[in-house]
């Protein structure tokens, strides 16, 4: 059920009450602005010195006193038939604490229970990870206020995570050449990224690009003209049983509630 107005307190608190949210757990999505998600390699620490390791870490890569961060760690598997043993990579995710209190306290104040905080990215991924080709990885590309997202998955873990600063708004821009030099700007960061992720995981072959679902036209056919990795458009059905929600036949609702379905699959308890 979708409640059209302003995300503050009173309207959560509608949608709790009549949703009945105290029977469920509840998990909300920061925008991409409120939190950084950095890649590096994980730090040969024991396991419960790891978020401190990577605290020590952060301190002169964010933009904001690493004292005033929230942090989280996600793993980045290595390739189990390597020979060689090398130490694996990681995201770091840090979000600013005025920022995590903020939405913990729009919650509370609504007498909502928040279970999770997450982020664009997971929720991508477990889109992702319900269309991915067995054996192969796959790329996904989104796009929304914020501008566009990449993931690359494999096995169901995310091992690419970059933002594109193209928003949907500009896609669906009706001026044939600011749309295409849009076009040109994603094409080159497609080509860069996937180029580097082919080099850094040389074990995994991505099957094609997948994009999501929106009312963007003549995107994919450009990217296919233009990139060597195939492209097609998703839609939701392809994943998920969607015959019983009409409204998300269309894919402006889809690309809409795109990372609302996506963090609703969240299956870990890992908290941000």
């Amino acid at each position: 059920m979708f409640y059209a107005g302003r995300p503050d307190a009173d309207l959560l608190e509608k949608a709790g009450r009549e949703l009945r949210a105290a029977t469920f757990h509840c998990t909300t999505v920061l925008s991409g602005g409120e939190y950084q998600m950095l890649a590096g390699e994980a730090p040969n620490v024991p396991a419960d010195e790891l978020k401190t390791a990577v605290r020590w870490r952060l301190k002169d890569m964010l933009d904001f006193h690493v004292d005033d961060a929230t942090i989280d760690v996600l793993d980045i598997p290595a390739d189990k038939n390597a020979t060689v043993r090398t130490n694996h990579g990681m995201f770091a995710v840090a979000a600013r604490n005025s920022v995590i209190e903020k939405r913990q306290a729009l919650f509370a104040t609504a007498k909502v229970g928040l279970s999770v905080i997450d982020i664009p990215e997971m929720a991508q991924r477990n889109i992702s990870t319900l269309v991915e080709p067995e054996g192969c990885g796959l790329a996904m590309l989104s796009f929304g206020a914020d501008g566009g997202l990449l993931t690359v998955t494999f096995t169901g873990e995310l091992y690419l995570s970059r933002r594109i600063d193209v928003t949907l708004e500009q896609l669906l821009d009706t001026d044939h050449d600011r749309k295409h030099a849009s076009f040109d700007k994603i094409t080159l960061e497609l080509q860069r990224s996937l180029d580097h992720f082919d080099r850094q995981f040389h074990f995994i072959s991505v099957s094609k690009l997948l994009l999501a679902p929106s009312a963007v036209t003549g995107l994919e056919e450009y990217l296919s003209s233009n990139l060597y990795t195939p492209v097609q458009t998703m839609d939701l059905g392809d994943a998920l049983d969607i015959s019983g929600v009409p409204e998300l036949l269309d894919k402006a609702a889809q690309q809409r509630f795109f990372f609302t379905i996506g963090a609703a699959l969240r299956h870990e308890e890992t908290r941000l």
